[in-house]
């Protein structure tokens, strides 16, 4: 961990949720594929979803908004691409099964039925930052159900503000969605850190803003990049813990 991160002095953390704090429910995207032909265990998928991301990141650096259909399609097209590898002949038919399975696990005002599956650890390290005395907010680019699929998950309780893009009118990596967290849950930019699965979103919004960034790299999937990275939640909190020993 960097030493710029000063971890001892940290008040506040902003966490994003969909891969910080939830996970997609790969069951459903598991059946979905299996319509088309994809048999996959939803650990499979997953692990494919990982390695999609530095892609996904790229392509938000390039791109007005991650919340299209442009965006969910051009992510599941690299899923499969891990997914599948040279496997004939699903994978000529990439596109026509990212494009199906896209609408209909992608769909508006709906996410929190996609995005609800807490992940290992999480709520254990939220509660133990808490008893540390850390403000926690979530800041997540969303379609107005964050708040919903964190309270599926269980986590909501555990979490002092949520902000959510589609209600705040902003995306990361716009750092006005980070100006208006901080303004919402009264933190200083230089005692915040803000954690994230994607660099063009998440690092680059929040140091935007004058905040902190961590990556969540959980399988060591990114090419080297000019920020601290940690494989998850739980490893923060440890470390947190530490720097305050």
């Amino acid at each position: 961990m960097p030493a710029r991160l000063p971890l001892a002095a940290l008040e506040t953390l902003f966490l994003d949720a969909g891969n910080t704090l939830l996970s997609i429910d790969f069951r459903i995207v598991a059946g979905e594929l299996a319509r088309h032909g994809v048999q996959a265990p939803p650990a499979e998928i997953q692990r494919a979803e990982a390695k999609a991301r530095p892609a996904l990141s790229d392509w938000i650096a390039r791109s007005v908004s991650q919340q299209t259909a442009d965006a969910h399609f051009s992510f599941l097209a690299n899923v499969l691409d891990h997914l599948l590898g040279e496997r004939a002949p699903l994978a000529a038919e990439r596109a026509r099964i990212a494009d199906a399975v896209a609408a209909r696990i992608y769909r508006p005002g709906a996410s929190d039925e996609l995005w609800n599956v807490p992940l290992e650890g999480v709520a254990d390290s939220l509660a133990e930052l808490r008893e540390l005395g850390m403000k926690l907010v979530v800041v997540s680019n969303a379609d107005g159900t964050v708040e919903r699929g964190l309270t599926r998950a269980g986590l909501r309780g555990l979490l002092d503000v949520v902000v959510d893009s589609h209600l705040v009118g902003f995306e990361k990596p716009d750092p006005r969605i980070f100006a208006h967290a901080l303004a919402a849950s009264g933190a200083r930019p230089e005692t915040t850190l803000h954690v994230g699965d994607l660099y063009a979103a998440d690092v680059a919004g929040a140091r935007a803003a004058g905040v902190h960034a961590l990556l969540l790299d959980p399988h060591d999937d990114w090419p080297p990049v000019d920020c601290a990275r940690l494989p998850d939640v739980p490893a923060l909190a440890r470390m947190i813990r530490e720097a305050r020993a």
